[in-house]
């Protein structure tokens, strides 16, 4: 194999490695932001035109219910549904869940790009480091 083809090779391979262990710690981050985001304007108008009927806009809608802990105990908490809602303010259609996955999935998105540029910003000085410390040590 010549010396510029392995070079190429073991680049990627790099760059794979170095956006492997990136995701490790970003997707999981991202995930979390976006389900604590999810209610937010940000996430509706997002989300809304994909959830959504034609002619309709999102709105945030909270309210106070119940969960059960882990000791099986009911405690107060806040849920948030997606309203798409007509011209007239009528609500035509409410999305509890459907909208927090989708805005999750664009969170994660967004981390994966992020990955891919810093993946390349740090591929190189990545190679180095790897060179050095698994480069054969030469007897003398």
């Amino acid at each position: 194999m010549k010396p510029r083809m392995s070079g190429t090779i073991s680049g990627r391979v790099v760059w794979l490695i170095v956006f492997a262990v990136l995701g490790m710690c970003m997707i999981p981050v991202a995930m979390a932001v976006g389900g604590l985001t999810s209610g937010t304007q940000l996430a509706v108008r997002t989300v809304a035109p994909l959830v959504c009927p034609e002619g309709t806009s999102g709105r945030p809608y909270s309210y106070e219910t119940t969960m059960i802990n882990d000791n099986g105990v009911r405690v107060p908490a806040t849920a948030t549904e997606l309203h798409c809602v007509d011209a007239s303010g009528e609500t035509v259609k409410k999305d509890p869940v459907l909208f927090a996955f989708i805005w999750q999935g664009v969170s994660a998105g967004a981390a994966v790009v992020v990955m891919a540029a810093l993946a390349f910003l740090l591929a190189a000085p990545a190679a180095v480091l790897a060179s050095r410390l698994f480069r054969p040590k030469s007897r003398g």
